[in-house]
């Protein structure tokens, strides 16, 4: 009896063995419970097989068919449902770097491992906000600064979990350089938050109906004034201010059609005064025959106010309030006009 035993054993402990190990890569593990039954009636030997059943466990967890445990925060950059993010080690740290004094060395080693375990969620929310016109290096440095004050500012005490305590602070850091960094002339908030509504319902209109909205069908969309759309829509110049150097036509070079500094004009003196004398010209023409005789000898003439009052039969200081009334006349009336 005894000498059957160790030639029975372990050939059926090589079958369990074999039956064992390929149970996880087969779909159908669950339908095959075959072995269990084949030795239902020798529980006797069912120690001779805890020590290959404890030696394949390991196995089993480093190679797990689920997702894999490190974090992978979606799209947006919102971080995901298990892994690193959630395992609570967070917490545990932050709560140790509380305890330590502001002046321990501890903290800062502390603090940048928490970094460390939230650098796929500075990175969710860097990517979620790029193709906007800043580099990617300089949204990621925004992010872990916000990260940075999430871990400054985040009481553990309070029993909630960091991530979900980090993730808007993240966020609304990234939105806030954005709004105060990236505008080339200062306008106000609910503009620069228009803004991007208003490219959005742009760009929807327009794949939807094959055209340009209008300016009232963009305020019908956004339920805003048309006063306000339109000061959305010159807002959107200010966002990024194009430079002197750029190309004008809008290309990639200027060597063609030269930049936009080369077509931009300069005042003209001689502009100026022919607009001014076309404004003034009939305002002339209605003063008194004498009052526009002295005026024309002192500007047109270069005539001395002594040369005038010769030349009118007056006194200099005749002359001089003549002709100060009639500048007082004329200064009126384009204000008038204007």
């Amino acid at each position: 009896m005894s000498s059957a035993s160790p030639s029975v054993r372990p050939s059926e402990q090589v079958k369990e063995n074999t039956t064992a190990s390929a149970l996880p890569n087969r779909s159908s593990a669950p339908d095959r419970p075959a072995p269990q039954a084949r030795h239902a009636g020798t529980p006797r030997r069912a120690p001779a097989e805890d020590p290959t059943a404890h030696d394949e466990t390991p196995a089993r967890q480093h190679t797990p068919a689920g997702p894999a445990p490190s974090p992978r925060p979606g799209a947006s950059g919102r971080p995901g449902g298990s892994g690193r993010l959630d395992d609570g080690q967070a917490e545990l740290l932050l709560a140790e770097m509380n305890r330590l004094p502001e002046d321990d060395p501890r903290r800062e080693r502390l603090r940048a491992r928490i970094v460390d375990l939230h650098a796929s969620l500075v990175r969710g929310v860097a990517r979620r906000y790029a193709n906007r016109g800043e580099p990617m290096d300089d949204l990621l440095q925004v992010a872990y600064l916000g990260l940075v004050k999430a871990i400054n500012r985040f009481d553990p005490d309070v029993g909630d979990r960091f991530v979900t305590y980090a993730y808007p602070v993240v966020t609304g850091e990234v939105k806030r350089h954005f709004r105060d960094k990236t505008w080339g002339l200062r306008v106000s908030r609910r503009i620069q938050e228009l803004r991007p509504v208003l490219q959005r319902t742009v760009q929807e209109f327009t794949r939807e109906n094959g055209r340009s909205p209008t300016t009232g069908e963009i305020a019908g969309l956004m339920e805003i004034t048309e006063e306000e759309t339109v000061e959305v829509l010159v807002a959107c110049d200010a966002y990024r201010p194009l430079s002197l150097e750029a190309p004008a036509d809008g290309g990639q070079s200027g060597d063609t059609g030269g930049t936009v500094g080369e077509y931009l004009g300069s005042e003209d003196p001689a502009l100026d005064a022919f607009i001014d004398g076309h404004a003034l010209g009939p305002l002339i023409d209605g003063l008194p025959e004498r009052e526009r005789t002295i005026l024309l000898l002192r500007f047109f003439g270069n005539k001395t106010q002594t040369q005038i009052a010769e030349h009118v039969g007056l006194s200099q200081m005749h002359v001089s309030r003549l002709l100060r009334g009639s500048l007082e006349k004329l200064r009126a009336g384009l204000l008038t006009e204007g």
